[in-house]
């Protein structure tokens, strides 16, 4: 039997150790939180660009030539009326046989002239939302007036599957992430526990409870998590805004202002770092509270 003596003495010697423990699960939880960080933040500017580009995927809406000018400008109000529709642009037969004309040059329009014009008068469409695509040109084939639309429901297909995904490939490696987080973080706290079984086995024997036993180790892991979570954020802040001006160089795209999301990863790593600190040395400690004080040194 060691004496009370040899217990203080020995958790004296552990100091600089479980100081060394605490500052590698800082470490720990800081790189799970930008590697967690990065892939959310990937996630919502690919999503970003795949709306973009669905945006920018045009629908022409051809109307009949018996329209009026008066009519053709009703059927562009109904038109914008439809939920899924962000913007619509008139485009008359006229501005198209121009731009036909300068496209193909004027000897093949030489027996052609503007009035008459076989082009018919057009409407330029972009939607919201690619996965509502058909649902849309019903919408729009409804429309007294309307002749024909160019259909680009396989472009729309494809553009659909390319955001679900990325976005279904980067919810995966989040949740991935977050349980190598849970159990790179239970591991470290639980070598730390294992670190400072001299002073728990101090406490324990000189009559301490549980809850006062298990506060302070739950107060440092709530530190730990705050510590982690500011770092982490500062760490993420600069890695975004490198990473976004070196890939804008090669592709030709607007990234997502940092000061968009800046509030959203800042509270998310927050809120992630205080909780895997805490449960995490919540549930590490839970073993040494049902040993007494020499039991949980194996004397």
């Amino acid at each position: 039997m060691r004496g009370f003596g040899y217990l203080v003495k020995e958790g004296f010697k552990n100091v600089w150790s479980n100081r060394i423990m605490s500052i590698a699960s800082v470490c720990v939880l800081i790189s799970c939180l930008i590697l967690t960080g990065a892939a959310e933040l990937l996630s919502l500017n690919v999503e970003k660009v795949v709306d973009s580009v669905g945006q920018s995927n045009e629908t022409t809406v051809y109307l009949k030539d018996s329209v009026s000018e008066l009519e053709a400008v009703y059927i562009g109000k109904d038109i914008e009326k439809i939920d899924n529709v962000t913007s619509v642009r008139f485009y008359s037969k006229d501005d198209a046989f121009a731009t036909y004309r300068d496209d193909l040059g004027d000897e093949l329009f030489d027996r052609i002239s503007e009035q008459n014009n076989p082009l018919p008068d057009s409407y330029i469409v972009a939607m919201d939302d690619l996965s509502l695509y058909e649902n849309t040109i019903k919408q729009i084939q409804k429309i007294d007036g309307v002749d024909t639309i160019s259909n680009r429901s396989e472009i729309a297909k494809k553009l659909t599957d390319i955001s679900n995904l990325v976005n279904i490939i980067c919810f995966w490696i989040v949740i991935a992430l977050i349980i190598i987080s849970l159990f790179i973080i239970a591991n470290t706290i639980r070598a730390t526990m294992y670190s400072r079984r001299f002073e728990i086995s101090i406490m324990k024997s000189v009559g301490a409870t549980n809850s006062f036993v298990r506060l302070p180790f739950l107060v440092e892991g709530v530190i730990i998590g705050i510590v982690s979570s500011i770092i982490g954020t500062v760490c993420i802040s600069l890695l975004y805004n490198a990473g976004m001006n070196a890939i804008e160089q090669f592709i030709p795209f607007k990234s997502i202002p940092l000061s968009d999301v800046i509030i959203l990863v800042a509270s998310a790593f927050l809120i992630s770092g205080v909780l895997i600190g805490f449960f995490g040395s919540f549930i590490s400690i839970r073993k040494y509270l049902k040993k007494e004080g020499n039991e949980i040194l194996g004397w």
